[in-house]
């Protein structure tokens, strides 16, 4: 049975929640310049150049978003009120379960304006390049690499953002070898960044007839996607290109000609490549295109001394080095080993539902600050 005295103070909670926040918003800076950038599209000679428009389609865009979700935060704020005044008239089970559910919705909305405002670096809001490569153990590694594969691109899907695969590499018997993602959504990198690191695995093994507990782990990367409105200068002579012939598990039409590539940044020595497509040309494309995005990041780090520490060092993909335990046995548990914060239900985590980690170590790196 609903309780008038326990939603009350719940609800008075948000309200404050939501004064404090929305001191921190620029609300009216954000209208207003979305009034500025429909304003210039709207001009006869904006036109005429569409590729420099590209930075500003993207803006608006984000601006767009922002000012929906400020507006639904502040009509749920209102909401709060309407309905915490009805229950004080009318204490009814019907008028405190409405009241309830808009409270769930007013916090919902809170914590997703308080991640918001934790994405304040540049390279946050862009696209984000995520690669996954299995630690040792063969198939076992490999099967576990494509369920971290499965559990991001579940998250991109119930963010409606865009899951574009770049390269994909079968593993021997199950699961993958490798694989690069571009997940494109607003503040897609500022988002995934903090899943970068080791990931570990502890469960009952479906490729052990004996059934034993076996551990595995799978390391994740990502970069910031630079875009095309980022300009980096690569000289042709600064670069190294290699062809090879893909490699593969076997099949029609695989490793029958040379159209892997491989680009090396000769000054940095930074390398990407490509070996998804047939086409060498559009492997080409797709290997400069994470090539940039590298080179991007490479340029974050030097700017961020901070940053550069955290990446100083690769670690092993082994013992030691996770930032993430997934215990399937003999318990279920997922823990973050830099925040200690754990979730349990584990099935609900591996399908995507990644919100409340993404969160905690945002507010985890904010408070280290």
């Amino acid at each position: 049975m609903l309780q008038l005295s326990e939603l009350r103070s719940r609800g008075n909670a948000l309200l404050q929640q939501f004064e404090t926040l929305w001191g921190r918003l620029d609300h009216a800076q954000s209208k207003y310049r979305l009034e500025e950038i429909e304003k210039q599209l709207s001009s006869p000679d904006a036109w005429n150049a569409p590729e420099k428009l590209t930075p500003v389609l993207r803006e608006k865009s984000q601006l767009e978003n922002s000012v929906a979700r400020l507006d639904a935060l502040r009509q749920a704020k209102d909401d709060m009120q309407g309905w915490l005044e009805l229950a004080e008239e009318e204490n009814t089970q019907e008028v405190l379960e409405q009241l309830e559910e808009q409270a769930g919705i007013l916090e919902a909305l809170l914590e997703e304006t308080e991640v918001g405002l934790l994405l304040s670096a540049e390279e946050d809001k862009h696209a984000a390049i995520l690669e996954i490569h299995p630690g040792a153990g063969g198939t076992e590694a490999q099967d576990w690499a494509e369920m971290l594969l499965r559990m991001y691109v579940r998250w991109a899907e119930s963010h409606e953002f865009k899951a574009e695969y770049l390269d994909y590499l079968d593993g021997d018997e199950a699961g993958i070898k490798s694989v690069t993602l571009k997940i494109d959504g607003t503040n897609a990198y500022g988002l995934l960044k903090g899943e970068k690191g080791i990931h570990r695995l502890i469960r009952i093994s479906p490729y052990d007839a004996s059934g034993r507990r076996h551990t595995s782990f799978a390391s994740v990367d990502v970069i910031p996607d630079a875009g095309e409105e980022i300009t980096i200068d690569i000289k042709d002579s600064d670069l190294r290109i290699d062809i090879f012939r893909s490699s593969g598990p076997g099949g029609q039409s695989v490793n029958t000609t040379s159209s892997a590539v491989r680009v090396t940044h000769i000054p940095t020595g930074i390398t990407a490549q490509c070996q998804n497509e047939k086409s060498q040309h559009h492997n080409k494309e797709t290997a400069m295109q994470i090539l940039r995005a590298r080179l991007y990041e490479a340029e974050i780090r030097r700017r961020d001394a901070e940053k550069q520490a955290d990446y100083a060092s690769k670690e092993a993909i082994g013992w030691g080095s996770q930032i993430r335990t997934y215990t399937l046995q003999p318990y279920r548990l997922v823990k973050d080993h830099r925040s200690n914060f754990e979730v349990g239900d584990v099935e609900a985590v591996l399908d995507g539902e990644l919100d409340a980690l993404m969160r905690n170590h945002l507010l985890y790196q904010h408070e280290r600050r």
